[in-house]
């Protein structure tokens, strides 16, 4: 079977050129692409079906929150069904020419991963049905009543797509995706640890299993943290010339400030806008946004999943209130109405 060109093991960093950190982290091999059990599994009976049949694989949705692997995934598939991988993103797709453009240029076979799928444009919707339907790209040419269309046969392709926002997906698209639609779960720390250590090993990194555990508590159960703030820990034991231990680890993650449970500087002061000048809320979501200078999507996106997912905040039909565990976390004195309310 074929690979993709630039499938290589990664080496370690004495060998690997770091232009391009993400890339040279990211597995190339299914068999050190770590967490995401259930979806490894449905798609390597996909995959292997489609190749029994001599068929491309049919098309597939992930979704899920950023930095889970869904771009990761995308080259996996490409890799074991021995394809090419065509990358593009629904924001830079903003006419049907740049589609078509794209879907007439895919070789047999090849995998078309398109990125950010719910910000594609509707009316380029429209012309995607046909080509992951039937493989023909129905084009208009002329105005008016001399109006005509012609359609064009493409290559047997599949469309693999990722998005954050699975909603914001039109329900005609979403049925399309015959291969499945599959949700990226956040993973363990047992995971991130397992991540962390191959990450290390990749960039030469020596690192003690204390300060591989530290950094896997603060990675917000995603690799991509989990990698960002490895990255940051080498960069400090290096410049500081010191062993990459606990503590080590510990000075660096203060520095970027990354509190233990994960928490950005932003984090901390969602909850201490809510508690300081609300009361601890509730607080309407444009009002929170206004406060702390934060964009609405940002705070309803970024930061607030992993808040209630720690039981920080809490999201009401009146607005964002904060928990007893916020103000515990932040030194604050739990008020006596949320004491009350544990204790019921």
């Amino acid at each position: 079977m074929s690979t993709l060109s630039d499938d290589t093991t990664p080496e370690p960093a004495e060998t690997t050129p770091e232009a391009f950190l993400d890339k040279t982290l990211r597995p190339h091999k299914w068999d050190v692409y770590i967490g995401q059990r259930r979806i490894k599994e449905n798609l390597t009976i996909l995959l292997r079906a489609a190749a029994e049949r001599s068929q491309p694989p049919e098309h597939i949705l992930f979704y899920g929150p950023p930095g889970l692997g869904k771009t990761t995934l995308a080259h996996l598939i490409a890799l074991e069904a021995g394809s090419q991988i065509r990358i593009t993103s629904g924001p830079a797709i903003e006419r049907v020419g740049d589609l078509a453009s794209i879907l007439t240029n895919l070789g047999d076979r090849d995998i078309l991963f398109i990125d950010e799928i719910h910000r594609l444009n509707k009316s380029i919707e429209e012309v995607l049905y046909p080509a992951m339907e039937s493989g023909v790209l129905d084009i208009i040419i002329g105005k008016g009543p001399s109006a005509r269309t012609i359609q064009l046969e493409l290559p047997a392709f599949t469309l693999v797509a990722a998005t954050t926002q699975v909603s914001g997906i039109s329900s005609p698209l979403r049925s399309r995706f015959s291969g499945g639609t599959f949700r990226l779960e956040y993973y363990d720390e047992d995971e991130i640890r397992q991540i962390l250590a191959r990450s290390a090993h990749i960039l030469g990194v020596e690192i003690d299993e204390e300060a591989l555990t530290e950094i896997a508590r603060r990675s917000r159960f995603t690799p991509r943290t989990a990698n960002f703030l490895l990255k940051r820990c080498r960069d400090f034991a290096q410049v500081h010339t010191r062993k990459l231990d606990k503590e080590t680890a510990q000075k660096a993650l203060e520095l970027v400030q990354v509190d233990e449970l994960g928490l950005n500087s932003s984090d901390r002061d969602i909850l201490e806008t809510v508690i300081d000048k609300f009361k601890g809320g509730p607080v309407g979501l444009k009002t929170l946004a206004a406060a702390t200078s934060e964009e609405q999507s940002t705070i309803e996106d970024v930061h607030e999943p992993y808040l209630i997912q720690l039981g920080l905040l809490e999201r009401t039909p009146r607005g964002r209130t904060t928990t007893a565990r916020a103000y515990e976390h932040l030194g604050h004195e739990v008020p006596r109405r949320l004491r009350d309310k544990d204790e019921s």
